[in-house]
């Protein structure tokens, strides 16, 4: 399943300013497809200065909406349909996701699906949530579970992003962390090691069990490879100090980077 295949859908939202909200949290995480039900259009237009505002840059989430009278006519042409609620009773689900779960669990699945959000005081009532295939929760601290409408937006869109968006273009962010693979933290280890037997530090037998013990420590600490590089570079000039007879140079000379 894609992002793209997705759809939010707002059950008889009761803020116009959440719409709005809700827009700005879809765009920042790929989704585009919003649907509301309950109202219209027409009935909105009067608040269409404050849901552009929240919108922010995203008001084409917001133009492109569209308007059903049903939850049921809203997802009749999804495969699954997820109603999002944190209460449980004898005439709602018994089982639900999390949020994290439900992101995973939709991640392989084929054909186009839906969260449904419901009213931000009452959220979504039996009928709605009976017409889903399955419940999903955020975990909250159950001394006060309520999330404002878009956080709960927010949320999903991040954890559905995590699972789905690195299968689309533009999920890789530049500068992102990567640590040394398994090859590169031998090199590493077997560099250091090379460095301080230049110096003489292993005259005595366990140049391997220290070997291991740095590779080791090297991969546990999941250093950058920006980060191994400095750290291999400040051994390598301790071995050229010590070779030359001490430092030459300034007192806060630093290895290269």
């Amino acid at each position: 399943m894609k992002l793209s295949e997705i759809s939010v859908i707002l059950c008889r939202p009761s803020d116009p300013g959440n719409i709005g909200a809700v827009c700005r949290a879809m765009m920042n995480m790929g989704l585009s497809r919003l649907r509301i039900t309950g109202l219209s259009r027409a009935d909105l237009a009067p608040f269409e200065g404050e849901i552009r505002s929240r919108a922010v840059h995203a008001a084409g989430v917001w133009e492109g909406a569209r308007f059903f009278g049903s939850l049921r006519e809203a997802a009749a042409d999804c495969a699954v349909l997820a109603g999002t609620t944190h209460r449980r009773g004898r005439k709602r689900k018994n089982v639900t996701m999390d949020c994290r779960e439900l992101a995973l669990w939709l991640r392989d699945r084929p054909g186009q699906a839906a969260l449904a959000f419901g009213n931000e005081r009452s959220g979504l009532d039996n009928a709605e949530l009976a017409l889903c295939n399955i419940a999903s929760h955020i975990p909250v601290a159950d001394s006060f579970p309520s999330l404002n409408l878009s956080h709960a937006v927010q949320i999903y869109g991040y954890e559905l992003f995590r699972a789905l968006g690195s299968q689309e273009a533009g999920a890789e962010v530049k500068g992102a962390w990567e640590p040394l693979d398994r090859g590169q933290a031998d090199s590493l280890a077997a560099s250091i090691a090379g460095n301080q037997e230049s110096l003489g530090f292993y005259r005595c037998p366990g140049r391997e069990d220290q070997l291991r013990f740095i590779r080791d420590f090297i991969s546990r600490a999941a250093l950058s490879r920006r980060e191994g590089a400095y750290l291999g570079g400040i051994f390598a000039k301790a071995v050229r100090l010590a070779l030359r007879g001490g430092p030459r140079g300034p007192a806060n000379d630093h290895p290269p980077t």
